[in-house]
C-alpha cells in the first residue's frame, strides 16, 4: 500500500481505522441512549430572542417527533425533500429526522433566486420543500408565488397537494415560521401531525433504512454551469465523520461553533453529523457573521470550527479581534479553497490553534486528503495532507490517461468510500466525473510528493496559458498574500491577442493600508519568475462568492473582462 514505483499513485490504507455500518438516524439514537443528559445543541441568539439549548435525550425527541409528522405527512422512504433557509435549528431537525425514515434530504443554496429553485424543484423532483421566508432581501415567498401563484388558492395545504405541470412531484411547501401563508403549511403543523404515527411504526421504518441508501442530495455551489445533484449515502457521511475527526484529533468534549452553510458538506456534515460521531456540543451561527463567530467562541468556550479561507480572513482582520478570549478554541478544519500560508500564519501567531487542512468536494462527501493534527507547519502550510483512509490517489495526465511521476503535476483523481453515488438524473455527468474503474475526475491539478503529501496547484480549467508556459493561479496568489498589506489575492486569466492569456491579479487591501499597482508589480518581480508576474492589477473591495465561500472566479472573469473591454482579444495590446 502507499505510493506504487515512483508513480503518483496511492494506494489505499487503513491507518488503523475500521469503516462503520451505521445510518445517520442510528448514529443519533446510539448518542441520545449513551450521553442523554450531555449538552448537543446551543443557539445562543438573545439579541433575536433565539435561545435554545438541548441535550441528546431531547434532540433525539425532538428529531423523532418530526420524523413521524413527515411520516404522517406521507412522506416515504426515497422521497425528495429540499430545504431552503439558514442555520436555523429547524433544518438541523430535518437533516436527522429524513435520515431516520429514509427520505433524502436535498440541500438548497441560499443564495438562489426564482429561476434557480425552479430548476432544483423540477430536476430533483422534490416531493416537499421546507423554506423560510427569505434571506438578506432575497425573498423566497416572492420566488416561490412566482413560481406557482395557484398555491394561494389552495385553502387547505394539509389535505390538497399542489398540482403544477412544471413540478410533477412537488405536493407540498412547509413554511418554517410561526405566521402561516397562503396554500403554505407551517412547520408547527407537521409536529403536530406526530400524534398520528407511533414510536413503533417509526422504529419500523427507520429499520428499513440501509447505510447504503442515498441520505442526501447536495447541489453543487454551481461556480460554473447548472449545479448538479450529488448523491451521497449514510455509509459516506458516518464514516467521512469517522476518519476526518480522528486525524483531526478532535475529541468527545469539543465546543463546535459553526457558521459553515448547512447546505454545504462542511456545514450539514462538518458541523451536524461530526457533532453527532464525537458526542460533542454543537454551537451554530444562523449565518455568516465574524463578529457574532468570535463573540460565541469566547461565550460558548469554543474550542473547534470548520471555516473556509474566507471566513478565517473575516475573523482574524476584524478589527474587534484582539477583544475577545480565544483560549479555548485548540482546532480548526479548513479547506474547500487553497489555504494561504499568510492565513495560516496567522492561526498560528494570532490565535495558536491547531490546524487541519482538508481538500475535497461535495462528490466526495467532504475530504479525500487532511493533515494529521501533529503534521509540522511546513508540511500544513505547503500541503493538503496524505489521502484518508481507504482512499486512493492517482495525479494523472489529463491528455493520456497516465499517471505522472512523483513531482510532476496533473489532474488529481479519487477512489474511496466517500465517492458520491452519481448525480441526480444526470448519467452524462456521472460518467465524465467518474470512470469505468471507478476513479473520480476531480479537475484539480495537484503534485504528489514523495512521502504521499499532496499539494494542490489549481484547476485544470483555471489554469493560465500564457505564450505556451502553464501558470497556476494559486501559486500566485500565496506569494501575494505574503504581502503585509494584501488581505485576499485572486488571480485569473485574461484573453491576449499575442500571448493568449496573461495575468491579472485582483488585490483586496487590509482596512486602513494602500498600495499602488506599481508596488504590487514590483513586489511580484522580486520573488516569482517573470512569466508570472501580474501583467494587469486591479485592487477591489469585494469579491463575488457562493453562498459558501469560494470565490466565483469565472464571474470575477466575466466582470473584469467587461470592464477592460476585453470581450474582443484584439483589444488588448502587449509590449
Amino acid at each position: 500500500m502507499g505510493i506504487r514505483g515512483g508513480l503518483a499513485h496511492w494506494e489505499a490504507e487503513e491507518f488503523g481505522v475500521e469503516l462503520i455500518d451505521l445510518t445517520v438516524g442510528d448514529l443519533l439514537d446510539l448518542r441520545a441512549n449513551e450521553i442523554p443528559d450531555k449538552e448537543a445543541i446551543v443557539y445562543n441568539y438573545p439579541e433575536s430572542g433565539l435561545e435554545l439549548r438541548l441535550n441528546y435525550r431531547q434532540y433525539n425527541d425532538v428529531v423523532n417527533r418530526l420524523a413521524k409528522g413527515l411520516m404522517a405527512l406521507g412522506v416515504e422512504k426515497g422521497d425528495h425533500i429540499a430545504v431552503w433557509a439558514t442555520n436555523v435549528p429547524e433544518w438541523i431537525f430535518l437533516e436527522m429526522a429524513l435520515a431516520k425514515i429514509g427520505a433524502v434530504l436535498v440541500t438548497v443554496n441560499t443564495n438562489y433566486k426564482a429561476d434557480e429553485i425552479e430548476y432544483v424543484l423540477r430536476q430533483g423532483d422534490i416531493r416537499m420543500l421546507f423554506m423560510i421566508d427569505g434571506f438578506r432581501n432575497n425573498s423566497y415567498l416572492e420566488s416561490i408565488y412566482s413560481i406557482l401563484p395557484e398555491i394561494r388558492d389552495i385553502h387547505d395545504p394539509l389535505d390538497q397537494d399542489i398540482r403544477n405541470g412544471k413540478l410533477p412531484e412537488l405536493r407540498k411547501v412547509v413554511l418554517i415560521s410561526s405566521d402561516p401563508k397562503p396554500g403554505m403549511l407551517s412547520y408547527s403543523q407537521v409536529l403536530d401531525l406526530s400524534e398520528k404515527v407511533t414510536d413503533e411504526e417509526l422504529k419500523a421504518r427507520q429499520a428499513t433504512v440501509s447505510p447504503y441508501d442515498v441520505a442526501q442530495m447536495q447541489y453543487t455551489s454551481g461556480t460554473t454551469g447548472f449545479p448538479k445533484g450529488v448523491m451521497i449515502t449514510h455509509h459516506s457521511l458516518v464514516n467521512q465523520s469517522h476518519v476526518a475527526t480522528t486525524r483531526g484529533n478532535l475529541r468527545d468534549d469539543e465546543r463546535n461553533v459553526s457558521s459553515m452553510p448547512l447546505f454545504h458538506v462542511a456545514g450539514c456534515l462538518g458541523a451536524v453529523i461530526y457533532s453527532v460521531y464525537l458526542g460533542c456540543t454543537l454551537i451554530p451561527l444562523v449565518s455568516f457573521d465574524p463578529l457574532k463567530q468570535l463573540e460565541l467562541f469566547e461565550k460558548e468556550k469554543g474550542s473547534f470550527t470548520f471555516a473556509v479561507p474566507t471566513m478565517m480572513i473575516a475573523m482574524l482582520n476584524h478589527p474587534r479581534f484582539s477583544e475577545f478570549d480565544l483560549s479555548h478554541l485548540r482546532s480548526i478544519f479548513t479547506g474547500a479553497t487553497p489555504v494561504p500560508v499568510a492565513v495560516m500564519e496567522q492561526i498560528k501567531t494570532m490565535i495558536g490553534a491547531d490546524c487541519s487542512i482538508v481538500f475535497g468536494m461535495t462528490e466526495t462527501t467532504g475530504a479525500v486528503t487532511q493533515s494529521f493534527h501533529n503534521d509540522s507547519f511546513e508540511l500544513k502550510a505547503e500541503t493538503v495532507g496524505l489521502p484518508q483512509p481507504h482512499t486512493s490517489i492517482k495525479i494523472i495526465n489529463p491528455a493520456t490517461g497516465d499517471a505522472v511521476k512523483i513531482g510532476e503535476s496533473g489532474e488529481l483523481l479519487s477512489k474511496a468510500f466517500s465517492n458520491m453515488r452519481g448525480y441526480y438524473n444526470m448519467p452524462e455527468r456521472t460518467a465524465e466525473t467518474i470512470d469505468e474503474d471507478g476513479w473520480l475526475h476531480s479537475g484539480d491539478l495537484a503534485v504528489m510528493h514523495e512521502n504521499g503529501y499532496i499539494k494542490i496547484v489549481g484547476r485544470v480549467k483555471d489554469m493560465i496559458i500564457r505564450g505556451g508556459e502553464n501558470i497556476y493561479p494559486a501559486e500566485i496568489e500565496a506569494f501575494l498574500m505574503r504581502h503585509p498589506k494584501i488581505a485576499d489575492a485572486q488571480v485569473i486569466g485574461l484573453p491576449d491577442e499575442f500571448m493568449g492569456e496573461e495575468v491579472c491579479a485582483l488585490i483586496r487591501l487590509k482596512p486602513g493600508h494602500d498600495v499602488t499597482a506599481d508596488e504590487l508589480i514590483e513586489f511580484c518581480k522580486a520573488g516569482i519568475s517573470r512569466h508570472k508576474v501580474p501583467k494587469f492589477i486591479r485592487l477591489v473591495d469585494a469579491f463575488p462568492l457562493t453562498a459558501s465561500g469560494k470565490v466565483k472566479k469565472f464571474e470575477l472573469r466575466e466582470i473584469i473582462i467587461r470592464e477592460m473591454n476585453l470581450d474582443d482579444a484584439g483589444n488588448i495590446k502587449t509590449a
